[in-house]
């Protein structure tokens, strides 16, 4: 198979060839709202797909499942061919799987509280550093006890359990305040509602399920909708970060290889770091940096490059860059930044082109086979030949029914963990409670029972005793109250 592929045409109508041992040098598929960053990088998926290298990408929108049916008879393509003078075009589709956190317009995509960790988890729950220590131990304690936390109610019944035990545990965990704990239990439910329920529990989704090809050869393109998930920007930017920290974790290391063993696109990049702590950069930066040594190229999409923190955005080589606007004295800041990151072409002024490019038309700078960047060119991006949009409804099910994972994680399972093992733990105590309570009841001496003739001469007197105490109680009043 070809170890490169052409994305687009410069001015001269020359090739511009991305090398796919370059892929692991990361990139970033930057443009305004419109301007075809998504037709870019389905260009891209596909040319991976082709060339035997699995993808996984998020579709926020929903337009990216085109890429399971050839190309249709669109104008604008016929157009663009035109253009560019391209006279092979063969309309193809990719090997598609769909996968959906909800389990709705994909196969259902879970992992556990375990895999995902408590520094994730805590910045999916917004914790503070108070709560995030809380959450730290209950892991740690889960992890010496052997209790698998697997779904929230797990959790949620281990942070009782601690509570409930906090005096027995200050020595080893330190500090469990009834507050904190509240306010973990508060942020669950928020997460829960928010369809955590749903995300955390088994069948767990497999890493190597990302690493299929079909029977010609083809990557498999791994689509997760979020068309409902990104609504929840933090649960969506969350998850694709957990699973790009398993593929590290889970992956050998195998150095630079003619071609990635898989290509991650990190759509709405953006998300990710917004209100992210210094501890989270730092890992996501890490992650960046060595996830190349395990063969896994990651593609960054956003709006504008300055969306990206520097020192991620300084492990982003390959660059296309759409049309950015220019609407206040700030965006013509960022454009003229945006215009700096590129390794300068003296026949292009940046700045100006940045501003006024057609729709599929970008500024990009591609590493070449010694890894060096490219020169920067202006090009049109030669258009997909799978289907560009949205499939219908009909079609998704029909492929979703021939899926290779199909019956695999479709039905939940819900195996004894922490939940179980605490509640058990509480009923044999309850249980023992009870018995030592009732053989001390049988052990204590009691007062001996009362014949019926006693209990009524028993009755009799408290009445006629609490009559007498009436009538002295109301001549005393009655005494205070006369005196003048």
């Amino acid at each position: 198979m070809s170890q490169q592929f052409i994305i687009g045409m410069d001015d001269k109508l020359q090739p511009i060839e991305f090398f796919l041992a370059m892929a692991n040098r990361h990139g970033l598929i930057a443009g305004a709202t419109g301007t075809g960053k998504t037709v870019t990088l389905q260009k891209i998926a596909e040319a991976f797909s082709h060339a035997g290298v699995s993808v996984f990408t998020a579709d926020v929108k929903g337009d990216l499942s085109g890429i399971a049916f050839p190309a249709d008879d669109n104008p604008k393509v016929k157009k663009r061919l035109t253009e560019l003078k391209i006279k092979q075009y063969v309309p193809q589709a990719c090997p598609v799987v769909f996968w959906d956190i909800y389990g709705k317009e994909g196969h259902p995509l879970r992992t556990t509280l375990s895999a995902m960790g408590p520094l994730l988890l805590g910045r999916l729950l917004s914790l503070n550093d108070t709560q995030q220590g809380i959450l730290n131990a209950a892991f740690s304690y889960a992890d010496n006890e052997k209790l698998l936390l697997i779904d929230l109610k797990d959790l949620r019944s281990l942070l009782e359990w601690m509570q409930t035990h906090s005096a027995a545990l200050l020595n080893q965990y330190g500090n469990i305040s009834r507050s904190s704990i509240g306010a973990i239990q508060r942020a669950l439910l928020t997460l829960s509602e928010a369809g955590g329920d749903i995300f955390f529990g088994e069948p767990a989704f497999k890493i190597e399920a990302l690493f299929q090809k079909d029977l010609s050869g083809k990557g498999i393109v791994n689509i997760l909708d979020a068309t409902k998930l990104i609504n929840d920007a933090l649960l969506y930017s969350t998850f694709l970060l957990w699973l790009l920290s398993d593929l590290f974790e889970t992956l050998p290391e195998v150095g630079d290889l003619d071609k990635p063993k898989l290509v991650f696109f990190f759509d709405e990049a953006h998300l990710l770091f917004n209100s992210a702590p210094k501890p989270l950069l730092e890992k996501i930066q890490q992650l960046v940096r060595l996830i190349r040594s395990k063969g896994v190229g990651v593609f960054f999409v956003t709006q504008s490059p300055l969306d990206i923190p520097e020192n991620v955005l300084g492990q982003l080589s390959n660059r296309i860059q759409h049309a950015l606007r220019a609407f206040t004295p700030r965006d013509q800041k960022i454009i003229k930044s945006v215009a700096q990151t590129f390794r300068q072409n003296q026949e292009l002024n940046l700045e100006n082109i940045i501003t006024n490019m057609a729709v599929g038309e970008a500024l990009v700078s591609l590493l070449d086979t010694k890894g060096t960047p490219g020169i920067v060119k202006h090009i049109k991006i030669i258009p997909p030949t799978s289907r560009i949009g949205a499939i219908s409804e009909t079609e998704r099910q029909q492929l979703m029914s021939t899926s290779p994972f199909a019956g695999i994680y479709d039905k939940a399972i819900d195996r004894e963990s922490a939940y179980e093992i605490l509640e058990n733990h509480i009923a044999a105590n309850k249980a023992e409670t009870d018995e030592k309570n009732q053989v001390a009841e049988r052990r204590s001496p009691g007062r001996p029972r009362q014949s019926m003739a006693e209990a009524m001469m028993t009755s009799a007197a408290r009445s006629f005793g609490t009559q007498i105490g009436r009538q002295i109680l109301r001549g005393i009043l009655g005494s205070i109250f006369n005196k003048k």
